[in-house]
């Protein structure tokens, strides 16, 4: 794994062993200890001497030394003890087997052969060997038996042990279950060579493996090999040949084989209907796999809890979602017990039904039963909730998985990652990425894109860049949807020019671009006012044969409206029209928007209509350009009737629609109604916004201000310079605050922390840091706690006011709480300490940074480059790296060279 060093495996006993004695055949395949194998020499010792004892299974110490023994431990013990006694041997091997928590490796079970086969125990033997191939969990465990039974079958000393034909059997029906065919055919033809006449069993192992990869003619050839040897095909053929016709969806054929099975006296079995109902389910007709699973009962066959799991799993995909529950019911009311499969496909139904309390529920339920999940039950909750931003209770299912002792994958990984950058918590998906890399997990291209796009949504680019030097480290290539996050990154960042660059280098490296991140350089030069690159780059898109879709076009459109280029922009609608591309709702809204602007009622009306009558339904944004205008202008009245349109036509208001109406309603003096429409936000679910904060605090400002002026000059309603939206927070004093509290509890609109964090944001970013401390403890008395993005702005504020001393109180404070703050407080803090002669204080933060489970690159990144050594902190720098050095923190190699390079460029003064 990069950059984590590995320690070197050596050999201990096993090799003196093999030194002075003939090797033991499970010498030749058992892996080298690594060295832990101190533990497990002084564990085998002890063992070694408690089984010398003629009384072993007696003695009090048995207990003790057999609570924590490990699989490698016994092998150890067989390996390094091969004089042990056979009797013993087996004897103690069959003791353990039978504790539950104990499951010996095939290595166990090679080392115990060992010491059977040295000891001519060969009935013993055979069943030990059989046990290792059914006890193979893995495709390397597969590889390691199988190359230790050609071994002993090859072998022409005292570790000769021919294979018989139940070995063969079971080492066919192994290499089956992995899908290992071609090694399953290499035995077959082995087995051959050694004389040994395949059964009926040998001949179904082989259909079944080949039916399993859906390759039909292979089958057909082991089919007729049956017929060959005088033998009849049976229940388990047919039901292959079943399997093998639904495997290459030709279900038909499958059903004509089901049919067969009847016409030639073979009894059709439960797996016979489960794979044919599979087969209908797989091609989509469920109704036939119903009417198929209601017959079972004529061939006195009885669902599965696998029947049930694939019909349930197969109505939750088709949004039968209702029928799904009523089987399940019906099942457990039958006596058929579900298994964690069919937990998981009705987990999973739900979480895509965004019904996460019925999926949880389902979760309690299955573990209250005894089941414990598989990684795809827990991922499937994961998603979920990271898909509704609801990270949180995401890492609550985690810790859950880690406590039932079930592994985390790398998809589990990615889907949280997600969420956290979903959530604008960039720096934790970075810590993960560092959990992943502790678990030898390799982070995949959709691991990297998923971070990438994080970096890019909370503005942090280069970091962005610099991921990508990790990906490459890695051996992974950026694809298209790598270079289309950097490039809409870039140009929504107005860094259009850099975002051509990396276009065209994208192409030089043989990425061919998608309509995608043509739509994104389109709009970014439409943003920066660059209509007729625009253009050039929409024509290129034409001769790359690449069809624009709707969003490029509406783009353009936005951005000649902008440039007031409406007959351009009319005619590049009519040509949209003719190359078969249909406007859509939104291209529409744009037109009206840009109308509403210029208070064009009659235009917009126009188009309004025009998109109703080519079937385009208005939205809540349609509607809402409308509103906006409307309350502009003072009309309220429309305003109303727009409403009224909306609500006979279903169309919810959104927060825009709500924030446009408490505005035009606080702009009209009529503040009681402003605030009903906050009720009725309130109501909605609708979370206010900073900006709808804002408005209210803008018209009860400007109220107090009338008030004011009036008491001064005895007018009654005097003319008041407008309040400007951004100048909001500057001019807010403590007592309109309060009177926004109040006047919300009047309406009955409870101030929550949102409420008091947007307020908070405000104040913070005009430096007003008192007015914001104020109202932390004004929201602490009414047992309310600030957030985690409402303690990052007052760190920011502190540091960029110089407060350092505050900004390490608070820290604390949100540490303690169980947050982890963002780097970008860290650096401020940390270069502001630094500057102001506080290095010990600047250091003692950084170490408090290490401890926190930060991403170590993602700190070098964040706090070193893009702090420190922009700032020209040079000495200061190469200090925190050794610091991190010396602390066993691991740096990506890619990280030091951006470190020298950095280093070596501040150091040269350029």
């Amino acid at each position: 794994m990069r950059g984590v060093p590995t320690s070197p495996l050596h050999y201990t006993n096993l090799m003196i062993l093999r030194s002075i004695s003939k090797p033991s055949i499970s010498s030749l395949f058992i892996k080298p200890f690594s060295s832990s194998s101190s533990s497990s020499s002084s564990s085998s010792s002890n063992l070694f001497t408690l089984l010398s004892n003629p009384n072993w299974q007696k003695h009090p110490s048995l207990k003790k030394l057999t609570q924590s023994l490990t699989p490698s431990t016994l092998t150890y013990l067989f390996t390094n003890n091969p004089n042990l006694n056979p009797q013993t041997a087996i004897s103690f091997f069959n003791y353990l087997s039978q504790i539950p928590t104990f499951k010996p490796s095939v290595h166990s079970y090679a080392a115990l052969l060992d010491i059977l086969i040295r000891n001519r125990f060969f009935g013993v033997a055979e069943k030990i060997r059989i046990s290792m191939v059914k006890s193979c969990g893995s495709v390397e465990d597969v590889e390691f038996v199988l190359g230790l039974l050609r071994k002993m079958n090859c072998c022409d000393g005292e570790f000769k042990f021919k294979l018989t034909i139940r070995c063969y059997n079971m080492l066919l029906m192994c290499l089956s279950r992995f899908l290992m065919i071609d090694d399953m055919k290499c035995v077959y033809l082995e087995m051959l060579d050694d004389k040994i006449v395949p059964n009926i069993y040998t001949f179904n192992t082989m259909v079944n493996g080949y039916c399993k990869m859906g390759n039909l003619v292979e089958a057909d050839l082991y089919v007729s090999k049956i017929l060959q040897a005088g033998l009849s095909l049976d229940t388990h053929t047919y039901t292959s040949l079943i399997l093998g016709h639904c495997r290459v969806k030709n279900v038909n054929s499958a059903f004509k084989v089901f049919e067969e099975m009847l016409k030639k006296g073979c009894r059709r079995n439960e797996v016979s209907y489960t794979n044919l109902i599979h087969g209908f389910c797989e091609v989509g007709r469920i109704d036939e796999a119903l009417n198929l699973f209601s017959q079972m009962g004529d061939d006195y066959c009885y669902p599965t809890v696998r029947t049930y799991t694939v019909l349930i799993h197969a109505l939750c995909g088709l949004g039968r979602k209702s029928e799904a529950l009523d089987l399940f019911k019906r099942m457990v009311e039958k006596g058929c017990q579900p298994n964690v499969h069919t937990y998981t496909v009705l987990i999973d139904g739900m979480c895509r039904d965004n019904k996460l309390d019925d999926a949880r529920g389902m979760l309690n339920e299955m573990m209250e039963k005894g089941l414990v999940g598989s990684v795809v039950t827990y991922n499937a909750l994961i998603n979920g909730y990271c898909k509704e931003g609801m990270v949180d209770s995401a890492l609550e299912i985690f810790d859950m998985m880690e406590l039932k002792n079930c592994s985390p994958n790398v998809r589990t990984y990615n889907e949280l990652i997600c969420g956290f950058c979903k959530a604008k918590k960039v720096h934790m998906a970075m810590a993960l990425l560092d959990k992943m890399l502790e678990r030898k997990l390799s982070p995949t291209l959709i691991t990297y894109n998923l971070l990438i796009h994080g970096q890019c949504k909370e503005g942090y680019i280069d970091s962005a860049f610099r991921l990508i030097s990790l990906m490459n480290e890695d051996g992974l290539v950026p694809d298209e949807w790598t270079y289309c996050m950097l490039i809409d990154a870039l140009c929504k960042n107005g860094r259009v020019e850099e975002a051509n660059a990396l276009f065209d280098s994208m192409k030089e490296k043989g990425v061919k671009a998608n309509e995608v991140i043509y739509t994104a350089l389109i709009d970014g030069y439409c943003k920066a006012g660059k209509t007729d690159l625009s253009l050039n780059l929409f024509e290129e898109m034409l001769t790359e044969e690449l069809v624009p879709n709707s969003c490029t076009y509406n783009v353009l459109v936005d951005g000649l409206c902008k440039e007031r280029k409406m007959n351009e922009a009319s005619s590049l609608l009519e040509r949209m029209i003719m190359l078969g591309v249909k406007p859509t709702t939104i291209t529409y809204t744009i037109l009206i928007e840009h109308m509403l602007k210029e208070y064009a009622f009659d235009h917009a009306h126009r188009v309004l209509d025009h998109m109703i009558a080519s079937g385009c339904k208005p939205d809540v944004c349609t509607y809402t350009s409308f509103l906006r205008a409307y309350c502009n202008q003072g009309k309220l009245k429309e305003a109303e009737q727009v409403m009224t349109k909306m609500n006979e036509e279903g169309i919810l208001p959104d927060l825009t629609t709500y924030t446009v109406l408490v505005d035009g309603y606080g702009h009209s003096g009529l503040l009681h109604r402003a605030f009903d429409f906050l009720k009725y936000m309130f109501d909605a679910g609708c979370e206010p916004s900073q900006y709808t904060y804002a408005v209210l605090v803008k018209h009860l400002s400007s109220q107090k201000q009338m008030k004011r002026i009036s008491d001064q000059l005895g007018l009654d309603n005097p003319i008041v310079t407008s309040i400007n939206i951004i100048d909001v927070w500057k001019i807010m004093e403590f007592d309109t605050a309060l009177e926004l509290f109040e006047k919300m509890i009047e309406f009955g609109c409870q101030p929550n922390v949102n409420t008091y964090g947007a307020l908070i944001a405000g104040l913070c970013r005009e430096g007003r840091f008192e007015e914001a401390s104020r109202l932390v403890d004004h929201m602490e008395e009414r047992d309310l706690s600030p957030n985690e993005d409402t303690y990052n702005l007052l760190v920011n504020c502190c540091c960029n006011l110089g407060k350092f001393g505050e900004a390490v109180k608070i820290l604390e404070t949100m540490v303690n709480r169980g947050f982890l703050p963002l780097l970008e407080p860290y650096k401020l803090l940390v270069c502001g300490l630094y500057e102001e002669g506080s290095d010990e204080k600047a250091k003692e933060v950084f170490c408090s940074v290490l401890q926190c489970g930060y991403n170590h690159d993602e700190v070098a990144w964040k706090l070193l480059i893009d702090g420190l050594l922009k700032k020209g902190h040079v000495d200061r720098c190469s200090e925190l790296v050794d610091i991190m050095e010396a602390k066993g923190c691991q740096f990506n190699p890619q990280i030091y060279s951006m470190l020298i390079e950095g280093l070596l460029c501040r150091t040269n003064g350029t």
